[in-house]
């Protein structure tokens, strides 16, 4: 099985096909390392990308994975809309929690390095070479977000990144 890939890097965006079984967030947490066969590369100064055979990416280095494979969105989720920034990506998005979920007293912490969004806008701070990317679904690798602008406490869920309380979001159930 295959699945189409648009990862993002601090250093530029790859676009390719991963061969692999399962959903992407799987795919991701079993490796250190993807490779995207038929590739494009398109590097934070290029105005075009560039047809590749292979990109080899380090896990650690995505910073955003999109595909337009099967959906990982839970389906009994509560939505709140989450403000992100990460190096030169600034995202948009909503972020699920089980109904009834509370933060402060939660016995289980997330697993893996991704977090999915649905709704997911992001564009590159200062750069128009890139359009933006708007898509229903996408994983957001936890471990090098640096800013989170949320109304409900998401320190646990993004280790390392300052957090800003926003104004209570209005909350809508899938």
């Amino acid at each position: 099985m295959t699945i189409r890939v648009d990862a993002y890097t601090a250093d530029g965006m790859a676009r390719g096909v991963l061969s692999c079984a399962g959903h992407l967030r799987e795919a991701l947490d079993a490796v250190d390392e993807v490779s995207l066969e038929r590739a494009t590369w398109q590097g934070a100064q290029d105005p075009e990308p560039r047809a590749i055979d292979t990109a080899r990416l380090a896990v650690d280095d995505i910073v955003v994975a999109a595909t337009d494979g099967d959906p990982t969105i839970p389906v009994h989720a509560v939505w709140h809309p989450v403000h992100l920034e990460v190096g030169a990506y600034v995202i948009d998005g909503e972020l699920p929690t089980m109904p009834g979920f509370d933060p402060g007293r939660a016995l289980t912490r997330p697993t893996g390095s991704f977090v999915v969004l649905r709704d997911v806008r992001m564009r590159r701070r200062g750069r128009s070479s890139w359009a933006p990317l708007a898509v229903s679904e996408a994983l957001v690798n936890r471990y090098v977000v640096e800013l989170v602008a949320a109304a409900r406490p998401l320190e646990f869920l993004f280790p390392g990144a300052t957090m800003v309380h926003t104004e209570p979001d209005v909350a809508t159930s899938a």
